[in-house]
């Protein structure tokens, strides 16, 4: 086995069985306590890892199975973070449904443990890697921006983003102390900023957009700093996954010199629609040498129609113009369910797509780990 990323991996969320979305409704409704819908969360995350093994896949997941959100539960967790509905304005292409904004109203700290419990549980089932997901350190500001930042807490941001990175060594301090050797830090503001509609709303938030890159990759810097020898961080970046919904477009030239800059061991990059430009922006990575890889992201989760392993193969070779091939492998876009709601296809599409990454990376890198 080789080391994360691998040949064929994945982003992180799979769609929640019904039985488990009714039992968290009733949770909700006070019909049933944590402890069963713990109980049912575990067995099936159990079912869900054994699926993933039988694919073939080095790194599993818990399928995200104990979150509503793929970024909110972990960021309220966080000292100083309040969610608030999101009044406007309209993110995406969801009907009127919105994710809450994270929101700043306190000092932001990491004063006791994050989804410990979550990987521990995860690695305790699976002989594979366990892979972790969290937000990015992004997340705390990409949606609100300076405006869902309170002035009487942080007049300077400069002492904000020292917070948030401190916070963020102490979570992933702790992630790795609870068994966590793969983590993926997801932050779809890089691709977001690629599109000017998303740069418009940032300027009426009170930012600079053209800015905001490198601020975040700086910070992203500074949230892994002194992390441990063993720990592979991954970064995945696309342009939004709600409901099979998505909310910007545009290649990733304008930000790639500052995505290319974080300290991570690879890059997740969404390329299954045209949204998503060309691969000529890998060629900033492989002019800076060195190792990292990028992950692929060439097969939607948005729909349910199965990728041509053939499809797929030229594609490989395309992004093998812009970066050497051993460094390249191939995923999904994007989770299956990055809420709770799912997207647009059935369970047996999600499997069938996961096993198409294995069957392809294999035939293109001869293994999929």
């Amino acid at each position: 086995m080789s080391h994360p990323p691998f040949r064929a991996d994945q982003v992180g969320s799979l769609l929640r069985p019904a039985s488990l979305a009714t039992l968290r409704a009733r949770r909700r409704a006070g019909e049933v306590d944590q402890a069963t819908l713990r109980a049912a969360e575990d067995a099936a995350i159990v079912e869900a890892v054994r699926r993933q093994e039988a694919l073939g896949l080095a790194a599993v997941t818990d399928g995200e199975f104990r979150r509503d959100w793929w970024h909110l539960d972990f960021l309220a967790q966080l000292d100083g973070v309040t969610l608030r509905d999101n009044a406007g304005p309209k993110f995406g292409h969801a009907g009127d449904e919105q994710p809450p904004i994270a929101t700043v109203s306190g000092r932001i700290a990491c004063p006791r443990p994050i989804m410990t419990d979550d990987i521990a549980f995860l690695a305790g089932v699976t002989s594979r890697v366990a892979k972790m997901t969290i937000p990015s350190p992004s997340m705390l500001h990409l949606r609100g921006g300076r405006a869902a930042i309170a002035r009487d807490v942080y007049p300077d941001l400069d002492a904000f983003w020292d917070d948030v990175a401190r916070a963020y060594r102490d979570a992933i301090a702790a992630l790795h102390a609870a068994g966590c050797r793969y983590l993926q830090l997801d932050d779809i503001s890089f691709a977001y900023l690629c599109d000017p509609a998303i740069q418009a709303q940032c300027r009426a938030n009170g930012d600079d957009p053209a800015a905001l890159p490198a601020t975040y990759a700086t910070v992203i810097n500074a949230a892994l700093a002194g992390r441990p020898a063993d720990l592979r961080v991954t970064l995945h970046t696309c342009r939004g996954n709600f409901k099979s919904a998505w909310v910007a477009e545009g290649g990733y030239a304008p930000v790639v010199d500052a995505m290319f800059s974080t300290d991570v061991d690879g890059y997740f990059m969404e390329f299954d629609s045209a949204r998503a430009g060309g691969f000529e922006p890998l060629r900033v990575l492989a002019e800076q040498g060195g190792d990292k890889r990028v992950v692929l992201g060439l097969v939607t989760t948005k729909v349910g129609e199965l990728e041509e392993a053939d499809a797929l193969l030229r594609r490989i070779e395309e992004a093998a113009c812009h970066l050497p091939l051993e460094r390249l492998c191939l995923s999904p876009q994007c989770g299956f369910s990055s809420t709770h709601h799912g997207n647009a296809l059935s369970v047996d599409a999600q499997w069938q797509k996961l096993a198409r990454v294995v069957e392809v990376a294999r035939r293109v890198w001869g293994d999929a780990a």
